[in-house]
């Protein structure tokens, strides 16, 4: 019955969020800026439940959310923005929640509505289950939302699950992402972690020392900020900092990183960071190469790695190759998961998460096509974890000695294939761009390396019968 109620709270309370943000939309405040406020003030109404507990207050006196209730019109704005101004220049959670603070909510009857659907709940005393679901509802919405561009900060739940399932964080070990968005794969590990000990003092290591992310966006920052903090991750101060990771050699080494960097370019104005690193493998300005080379960097010997990458770090030359190189000669690259297209929110992304441990070579590397033939839409027919429990039961994370290969001379369809190291590293240009499974349906599915493999062959062919058909033109002249 328990149970059946908390559903209900839950459903009841999502609907309310989005109803409200259906109403801002219509004053023109668009559903980004509709969860930066909603952040704002959902923070400042817990901190006030929290004091109402006798638990303290973490906000300075003068702006709390006991100064907001009683205002309205020109003077509850007013008031409102004086808040935001102080709240971020502080330190810690705080700073971290109101990362460069600013009102979005220009009309005040609009904010008074807002403020007055937040006061009607208890907030902080709900299970951080619910409260956490609920704003990772939103999140996700808001990643639907092809105009405000935030999809991509946000990858898909089942993935980063499964992901986190087959990697298998330990609770007394670090976890980090250099790139965390909204924080989903903090809070996957998080869960994963806290369900594996009572114990008060790795308990308390797993709240306050364990995870670390950073984010280059101070939106994103606070977004990440308030969804750990909702799940009640850190309920005191938040590993997640407004910090360019690319820009500085890792602060410290980590047993595991688990993380989807950007995909694309730098965004503009972001600092060279070949001026600023001595330690970087190689110079380039792939964005997605500095990323997996800086995680490279930030991994203890022994730690392990998954990563969401694009192709083009499979086959890009140059420096591509210098990585991939090293990746199967001093890093245990033992798995690549290739992706489809339509399981994320920028429209026909080509992906991979490649699998790694640090300090000893590659062996062989084991590859599960999850691309070729395979449909999704985040309409109609999305991702689900579902989906990837063959990969999770061919990964066999607790013994991978124990691999079995799904494909064989006998079934050319089976999805789960290894090549040896000395394979890969006689490829050309070591490219790791590998299918097996033809999908004659669908030419996208045929990799850049398959293509020039095809077109190599059929010129061999035409060569041969354009020999054959001079031979046969000579005998008749003749």
């Amino acid at each position: 019955m328990k149970k059946q109620i908390e559903v209900k709270s839950e459903t009841t309370l999502t609907k309310k969020v989005w109803n409200m943000a259906d109403v801002l939309a219509a004053a023109g405040v668009g559903f980004t800026d509709y969860i930066i406020q909603l952040t704002y003030l959902l923070f400042l109404k817990m901190d006030a439940e929290k004091e109402s507990y006798g638990l303290g207050s973490a906000i300075p006196k003068g702006n709390r959310w006991k100064d907001l209730l009683s205002l309205d019109g020109p003077d509850l704005q007013a008031k409102y923005e004086k808040i935001l101004e102080t709240l971020k220049s502080k330190d810690g959670l705080i700073g971290a929640i109101f990362t460069e603070a600013q009102n979005k909510i220009q009309k005040p009857a609009m904010l008074k509505k807002l403020i007055n659907m937040i006061d009607e709940e208890n907030w902080f005393s709900m299970e951080g289950d619910i409260k956490g679901a609920i704003y990772e509802s939103i999140l996700e919405k808001n990643g639907q939302d092809k105009k405000s561009g935030a999809g991509q900060y946000f990858t898909p739940r089942p993935l980063i699950n499964a992901m986190v399932d087959v990697v298998a964080p330990k609770i007394t070990e670090t976890v980090a992402d250099p790139a965390c968005g909204t924080g989903g794969f903090l809070l996957a590990a998080y869960d994963y972690m806290k369900r594996q000990s009572n114990d008060i003092e790795k308990l308390k290591f797993l709240q306050t020392k364990a995870l670390s992310g950073n984010d280059i966006t101070p939106l994103v920052v606070t977004l990440a900020s308030m969804n750990l903090y909702l799940h009640d991750v850190s309920p005191d101060t938040t590993p997640v900092k407004c910090v360019d990771s690319l820009e500085h050699e890792p602060e410290h080494l980590v047993d595991v990183i688990l993380a989807n960097p950007p995909f694309g370019t730098r965004p503009a104005g972001s600092v060279d960071i070949t001026t600023m690193r001595t330690d970087l493998i190689v110079t380039t300005t792939n964005n997605q190469l500095n990323f997996l080379q800086h995680m490279m960097l930030m991994l203890k010997d022994g730690g392990r790695a998954g990563v969401v990458l694009p192709d083009n770090v499979l086959f890009a030359d140059g420096a591509g190759e210098t990585l991939r190189k090293k990746l199967l000669t001093e890093f245990n690259l033992h798995t690549i998961l290739r992706l489809p297209t339509g399981i994320f929110y920028a429209n026909g992304v080509k992906a991979n998460v490649l699998f790694f441990v640090k300090g000893t070579p590659t062996k062989e590397t084991w590859f599960y096509d999850y691309r070729t033939g395979i449909k999704h839409s985040l309409a109609t027919r999305p991702m689900k974890r579902s989906d990837l429990d063959d990969f999770v039961e061919c990964y066999n994370a607790k013994n991978i000695a124990k691999r079995k290969e799904t494909w064989s001379e006998e079934n050319p369809t089976g999805r789960w294939r290894k090549y040896s190291v000395n394979e890969l590293l006689a490829r050309d240009k070591t490219s790791l761009d590998i299918t097996w499974i033809k999908d004659k349906d669908d030419i996208e599915d045929v990799t850049l390396a398959d293509l020039l493999s095809n077109i190599k062959d059929e010129a061999k062919e035409i060569a041969t019968h354009s020999e054959k058909l001079a031979k046969m033109l000579k005998g008749i002249t003749e």
